[in-house]
Parts: structure tokens; sequence; C-alpha cells
């Protein structure tokens, strides 16, 4: 990769603390094997939000893939779609979602909503999504605001602003209505400078792929960092979302059983025990720390889904042992794609679950639902 596309990919908020907290915690559990047990058949399967997935697995939501590979999104979706994993396509993709679902075939999708400014572009974002055959929204909570990435701002780097990862809004028809919309102050202009020039020209190119003009390209870059945060959003915005869809809504990036109840409350299908990775929040819970008591607290009522760490087929295991129905796989993925496009992110996967099904037998178990953190023991306990 690039030092620009490392720098976001690899990156963490902060010192990183929250990046390494969640691997920590994954080493503080250990699985506690049994033995003569008959382990020949093998069951990976799991029931989720109405569709039965051969593993619990879902490729979690990642934007601005074009910064490791060309082929970007639609290398994964082929990805997902040859080995039968469900992708969650990225609010913050660098490929309309409309193409994306082209490349799926028949393979599940949902689509990840970032809540922008605009209730009239949330709107049409889920209006899109569901004609693309998605069949869930996936609402993120902790990214109202972006981060503090030391990564990225040690380089001065932020892919949006040169017109990267924000195709769903340069394909979106409210986007594009509202780009003559003024947003600079009268007379407000950068300082040209052969950086600025690069960045213009990295403007007019994708603008150029997404069949807007010179000008619209800068106007877009300029308009989605205008609209992206919502840091203003609350439980009380809510009911609108769900009174634009029938789909199934999964609120992403719970860490407390408090929220996770209240999750509950509001008439959420599912959620996500997340901590984004690390890149929020710095020196955040580990998310698999806080995934049992948020299981606790749901007691059952609604699938609980989990990511942040997750590196293995160990690893799922002991995600699904602690509460969790199925996890998402992240920057591993990512990884694979970087190396080998498609092909790549089909070899990550396939490896996870063969470790997960080989991890599963070696412990003397035959199926991943049922599993209980009784098959786990917690160093220093």
């Amino acid at each position: 990769m690039t030092p620009q596309a490392w720098a976001y990919v690899a990156g963490g908020a902060g010192t990183g603390a929250t990046m390494r907290a969640n691997r920590a915690a994954f080493d503080r559990w250990r699985i506690v094997p049994r033995m003569l047990r008959d382990t020949s058949r093998r069951d990976l399967s799991v029931d989720l939000l109405g569709t039965r997935l051969a593993a619990p697995v879902l490729l979690a939501p990642i934007g601005v893939l074009e910064l490791v590979h060309g082929e970007a999104d639609l290398a994964v979706a082929r990805a997902c779609a040859a080995e039968g994993v469900p992708m969650i396509l990225s609010n913050q993709a660098s490929t309309p979602m409309e193409t994306i679902a082209r490349s799926l075939g028949g393979a599940p999708r949902w689509f990840q909503l970032y809540w922008s400014t605009s209730n009239d572009l949330v709107a049409s974002f889920v209006r899109r999504a569901e004609e693309a055959g998605c069949s869930a929204i996936v609402l993120t909570l902790d990214t109202t605001m972006l981060g503090w990435r030391t990564h990225d701002l040690d380089l001065g780097w932020l892919p949006f602003l040169r017109g990267m990862g924000i195709a769903q809004y340069t394909s979106d028809p409210v986007f594009r209505a509202g780009l003559r919309q003024r947003l600079e102050a009268p007379g407000a202009q950068p300082r040209v400078t052969l950086a600025t020039f690069d960045v213009l020209l990295q403007m007019m190119w994708r603008g150029w792929k997404s069949g807007l003009s010179s000008e619209d390209a800068r106007r877009s870059a300029l308009r989605f960092t205008a609209s992206y945060a919502r840091p203003s959003l609350s439980w009380v915005d809510l009911p609108f979302l769900q009174s634009l869809t029938k789909l199934p809504i999964v609120l992403k990036g719970i860490q407390h059983p408090d929220d996770a109840r209240r999750a509950v409350d509001a008439g959420a299908s599912a959620i996500v025990v997340s901590n984004h990775g690390g890149r929020q929040v710095d020196g955040a819970i580990a998310s698999l720390d806080a995934l049992p008591a948020v299981a606790a607290a749901v007691g059952g009522a609604i699938p609980v889904l989990f990511d942040s760490g997750i590196r293995t087929g160990a690893d799922v295991l002991k995600a699904l042992a602690l509460g969790a129905t199925a996890i998402l796989l992240g920057r591993p993925y990512v990884h694979g794609l970087a190396i080998a496009g498609e092909v790549g992110v089909r070899d990550v996967v396939r490896n996870l679950i063969a470790e997960l099904d080989l991890t599963l037998g070696l412990a003397g178990h035959t199926s991943v639902r049922g599993l209980t953190p009784d098959i786990l023991a917690r160093e220093g306990a």
C-alpha cells in the first residue's frame, strides 16, 4: 500500500490504545478443549434476520477501498458471491451501491448508513439500498464525527477531500441536486500549491468517472465534508429511520449494556458490539470486554453481532462463546484485497472459516450455535 493507504487502513485513534486493547482482550480468554467427543460432523451455520448463513461471518463495511486496489468494492462483492458470505455495503464506498449489487449476484447484502445532516439524503440512501436488494440497514452510531486519527493527521491526509470514498453521494440524485447550493464564504479560495493542484486533478478525474464536471467534482467533496458529520444524532431520531423502511435496522457501535437495552426497546432488529476497530475513541473499552455484559442485557431478544479485533478463527469462536451470533470481519480482508484483489479476499475468508471449523472440532464441539462462556477460561481468574 501507499503510506496514505496504510495510514487510513491500519491507523487508529490517538495512541492506538483501543486497537491494542481489542487484541489484548482476546488473549485474556483461553479455549478449554474437551476430549473424547465425536466431532466428525460440524455445523457452522447460523440463522440471522431470517437468513441461514453457512458460517457466522459477514464482511464489515469499510470505505475508500480504492486506496488499496483498483477494483475496490467490486472485487470484494465478487469474493462474497463466490464464498457465500454476506457483504455490508459501505456508506463510504468507492463504487455506487447499485454497481456493487450487480457484482454480488444473489449473495446477501446489507447497507451501512452514516446519518448525514440531510434527512432527505438519508431517505434517498435507504430507498436506493432497498432497490439494490439490501436486506438490512446498519446504522453506524459511533462515527457522528471522525475520531482523532494520528496516522492520517501526520500525513495531512483525508481521502474524502480528494473525492475518494464518496461514490454513494456523487451517484445520488438528492446529493447532486444540492451541488449548486453555496457552501464557501464569498471569495474563499485555497492557496494554490503543487499539493492543491494535485488534489484538484484527482477530483477532476473522479468527477469525470462519475459524470460530474470539474466544478461539480470540487463541490461534491466540499458538500460531503459539510454534510457528513451529525453529532446531534440521538435516540429520538430513530423513529424517522424506521418510518422510511420496513427493513430490519441494525445498530452498530453499542458498548454499554444500557444502550443495548435501549436499542431493544427502540425496536432495533440487531446490534453490533463494536468500537469501530479502535478508530474513534482512544482508550475505549475493548469490544470483546464489552460483549458479555451487552449480550446479557439483550437476553436473547435480538441477535448480537461483534466486530473489532477479529483476526483468526479462534477469535471468532471466542466471540461466539461470549454472546455473539455472528462476527463482522474487517481489516484482514482489506489486506487480502491489497495483495491479490478478489482472490486475496476469498483466501482470507476461506482461511478464517476453515480455522473456525477446525478449532470448533478440536475444542470438542460440533455446532457454533449454543456455545457458552464455560468453554473458555479467563486468564488470571
